[in-house]
């Protein structure tokens, strides 16, 4: 276990090991290219520290969901090939294309954008996403005609180099998904009929990667598994081989023995039945602690799970120890890796009704990341 730095009163430990390890583990089980997904500020793990350890780990080529964080990782000092895919209204490439940040282009301006933003000696690299169902941004399959020819016509004139043609999937079902990959098929068709060869084909994100081997193509964009946390309801991150690398701690605030019928935090949702222990956990929804996982949460302390008593607030939470010994100082574990018999992410997503990648994603700046290796 790794234990909270003295004087730190909140941390989120990052086992960038296990983000490497993860990365080997589902290049070997796909058998293709991994592009490693850091957006978000890599979910929360720190998009630089998260990107150097895919790539320790095999991974060919990040990708982000826009320009603005894709220049901090060229800032960082990250050269590998980089792609972004969300943009904003208006939005020139310029300072993307001069930095080989590849493109994400979704429609036939985000493509004219992108041929204007080349160099004279270099062309803008790009990727050609297309809409196969998921009914949010790429070329729609109407377009898909106009928009490859258009590709294939400033490829020829060194304006753009399309490196990628891909997709999303809803994984809602698997027959959606499949569904989607032959709408994607006949995408890649299309694009052969105007000239396009890209090297690579991408539509599988961590879900189906793992699950649904036909939408492998040539690269799989791994995000949430790269950080060892399933992306499945029914297993676990130990069942698919992978190790969770954030563990979330603090340590205890304060410590106070109460009656019974005290209340407890605002509302009073919590009135204490006998006389108890109460402990206070300084994190709260500033930090990402859901609010609304005050019924169900729980932390623990000397091996022992105590449940959230009362509302979460911004800064803290109290737990009701009962007549466990706590001190002021000892640690508060939140989650970490349960095979290392630490509590699971998926205990806060249920109690707050939502899904790890909510709950890893959201913790706050407040709250000190520390790089670590198991």
């Amino acid at each position: 276990m790794t234990a909270l730095h003295p004087g730190e009163m909140r941390e989120a430990a990052i086992d960038v090991g296990a983000i490497s390890a993860n990365v080997r583990h589902l290049r070997r089980l796909t058998g293709v290219e991994v592009l490693a997904v850091v957006k978000a500020d890599g979910y929360g793990h720190g998009a630089a520290r998260s990107a150097l350890a895919a790539l320790d780990g095999g991974a060919t080529r990040l990708g982000v969901a826009d320009v603005t964080e894709a220049l901090a990782l060229r800032r960082a000092g990250i050269d590998a090939p980089l792609v972004a895919w969300l943009h904003a209204p208006g939005e020139t490439f310029a300072e993307a294309a001069a930095r080989g940040i590849e493109i994400g282009v979704s429609s036939a301006d985000q493509l004219l954008a992108a041929a204007s933003a080349a160099l004279a000696d270099r062309p803008t690299a790009i990727h050609v996403k297309v809409e196969t169902g998921l009914g949010r941004n790429g070329v729609p399959p109407a377009e898909w005609g106009h928009v490859f020819a258009e590709a294939a016509r400033w490829e020829r004139l060194g304006r753009v180099r399309v490196v990628g043609i891909f997709s999303h999937l809803s994984n809602t079902s698997e027959a959606d998904d499949r569904a989607a990959v032959r709408r994607f098929d006949e995408a890649l068709l299309a694009a052969a009929a105007q000239g396009l060869a890209p090297r690579l084909r991408h539509l599988a994100a961590s879900h189906a990667a793992i699950a649904l081997p036909e939408a492998r193509f040539d690269a799989v964009r791994i995000g949430i598994a790269m950080y060892g946390l399933s992306p499945f309801a029914d297993r676990t991150s130990a069942e698919l081989g992978l190790r969770p690398a954030m563990s979330l701690r603090a340590a205890v605030a304060a410590v106070r023995r109460v009656p019974a019928g005290q209340g407890v935090s605002y509302g009073y949702l919590h009135r204490t039945d006998s006389d108890t222990t109460l402990a206070l956990i300084p994190l709260g929804y500033a930090d990402g602690i859901p609010r609304n996982a005050s019924a169900g949460g729980a932390v623990r302390i000397g091996g022992r799970v105590f449940p959230v008593a009362g509302r979460i607030a911004m800064d803290q939470f109290v737990v009701d120890v009962g007549d466990h010994p706590v001190a002021v100082g000892d640690e508060a574990l939140l989650f970490g890796d349960p095979t290392l018999g630490e509590p699971a992410v998926e205990t806060w997503a249920d109690a707050a009704g939502t899904i790890n990648y909510e709950i890893v994603t959201r913790i706050g700046p407040r709250v000190p990341r520390r790089q670590v290796t198991r």
